[in-house]
């Protein structure tokens, strides 16, 4: 496990695409003008600082999520606080590599 694993590290090609098989919806964690500048076609755009204010929207979405944004750092720290409050959530790393995961 490399030092980038430990700390949230991105998910595998094989567990995005079975998260988006099963309906994943996409959270880009970036912030509004990193969004802007290019973004998973469909993906929700909440920045980091500001998920704990959507815990009660993201599980009335009764999905798996996928969260996303430039390196994976970001991301990582999401989706360990969404797994913390009950949520199927898994690190997908740099919103390109979800984005080519896309069927």
């Amino acid at each position: 496990m490399g030092l980038f694993n430990l700390f949230g590290g991105s998910t595998s090609v094989a567990s995005i695409e079975q998260y988006l098989d099963n309906g994943a919806v996409i959270i880009d964690v970036r912030t509004i003008e990193e969004f802007q500048e290019g973004h998973v076609q469909g993906s929700r755009n909440i920045p980091l600082n500001t998920i704990g204010s959507y815990l009660d929207e993201i599980k009335k979405y009764d999905k798996p999520v996928i969260t996303c944004c430039r390196s994976g750092a970001r991301s990582g720290s999401a989706a360990t606080i969404l797994k913390q409050h009950g949520v199927d959530a898994i690190n997908g790393g740099p919103w390109g590599s979800v984005a080519n995961c896309i069927k």
